[in-house]
Parts: C-alpha cells; sequence; structure tokens
C-alpha cells in the first residue's frame, strides 16, 4: 500500500517541477500574471512544487478547464477574422 502513496507524491512532485513555469494556467485562470521584482525564487518553485505534490489530481482538472477555455477562445477569435 505504501508503494501507491509513494507514486502519488513522487508523480505531483514531478508534476509541480514540470508546471512552474506554467503555473498561471492552473491557478489563476489563463491569463498570466506579472512576476514581481524577484522573478522566479526558489522558494516559490519549491512552494508550487509542495501545492502539486499533494494536489496534483485537482491541478490536472483546473488545467483541463483552462485548456478548453483558451480553445475556444481561439475558435472564437479564428472565426471572428474570416
Amino acid at each position: 500500500m505504501n508503494i501507491y502513496i509513494y507514486l502519488f507524491l513522487l508523480f505531483g512532485a514531478v508534476f509541480g517541477l514540470s508546471t512552474f513555469s506554467y503555473r498561471h494556467i492552473f491557478s489563476e485562470g489563463p491569463h498570466q500574471v506579472d512576476a514581481g521584482d524577484g522573478g522566479s525564487t526558489l522558494g516559490s518553485r519549491v512552494l508550487w512544487a509542495m501545492v502539486c505534490t499533494f494536489l496534483w489530481p485537482i491541478m490536472v482538472l483546473t488545467g483541463l478547464n483552462s485548456a478548453r477555455i483558451l480553445a475556444r477562445r481561439k475558435r472564437q477569435a479564428l472565426a471572428a477574422n474570416h
């Protein structure tokens, strides 16, 4: 049973580290937020990885929702240009 828990946490940590630069899609919606003066620090990367380690299923669902919204906007923009 412990192997499943370890795999869950490992996948979440990898997911968090790999999606750090796209975190606006998973948390604040499809609009990228301006970074502060400090930019991305090691602390913010660690915090994002920790959040994703435990909540990656929710993050995947919110990412899919944001991808759906962006695809719909892209279709509407293409239809408006033609």
